[in-house]
């Protein structure tokens, strides 16, 4: 499934008087705020989400062979986007990440604590901004409170234990793919950065999916085994 294209849909949204804000390609709050004002005023589901009866609402029907995208996993494009993001090291914090803390109303006191949590919150929270995060997101582990139970697929999020299954400590990122051995994990604070790295897939604790977001695929996505397992991410 090819991924929307912004500027057009904000470009639709502006024509029909609903005013997305800067027409820039990102699928920011104004936007999601749009979209909503004009599910309402179309009686539709009041989501804020670009589905199937939303995208025909503002396009039409598709042309014969035309295939149509829909806005099935924003939080996951956001947590694509920011492949790359790093912490800073030594004195001094990557003010992206103390941004995420603060649009998350969370006390945070830098980015040498661990951050996979936050990213995911900010991922989730930016693009689902009416979806109930859990409480101390900063915690992995309470992660398995999020959503709903799905099994492992594309866009889900994992919560993988560390140390030991019984303990307190894990870590929290999205399904990107598998092989026999791992998960392929898109998160944050792995190598003190946004990265995909392969986490054994005895490890798993649980995946869960955004109750306010289209309903699972089921997409499972076959990957090499290449690169080594992480062990401790941090």
């Amino acid at each position: 499934m090819s991924s929307l294209n912004w500027k057009s849909i904000q470009i639709r949204l502006q024509k029909n008087g609903f005013n997305p804000g800067p027409i820039d390609g990102i699928r920011g709050r104004n936007t999601i705020n749009a979209v909503k004002r004009f599910q309402e005023a179309r009686g539709l589901l009041v989501d804020g989400i670009v589905g199937p009866q939303t995208f025909k609402a503002l396009f039409g029907e598709p042309a014969p062979g035309e295939a149509m995208s829909f806005d099935a996993m924003p939080w996951f494009e956001e947590a694509v986007r920011l492949i790359g993001t790093k912490e800073t090291p030594g004195p001094g914090d990557n003010p992206l990440l103390m941004d995420m803390a603060k649009d998350l109303d969370i006390d945070y006191a830098g980015d040498d604590v661990p951050w996979c949590g936050l990213f995911v919150g900010h991922c989730v929270g930016s693009m689902l901004p009416g979806e109930a995060l859990p409480n101390g997101l900063l915690g992995a582990r309470n992660w398995l409170k999020f959503g709903t139970e799905c099994t492992p697929q594309r866009g889900s999020v994992l919560v993988f234990w560390r140390h030991r299954r019984s303990g307190w400590q894990g870590h929290v990122g999205f399904y990107h793919g598998e092989d026999q051995g791992a998960y392929h994990v898109l998160g944050g604070n792995q190598s003190d950065q946004v990265n995909v790295t392969r986490i054994a897939r005895n490890r798993l604790l649980g995946a869960r999916w955004p109750t306010t977001a289209l309903s699972p695929t089921g997409e499972v996505v076959l990957a090499g085994e290449s690169g080594e397992l992480s062990t401790n991410e941090q």
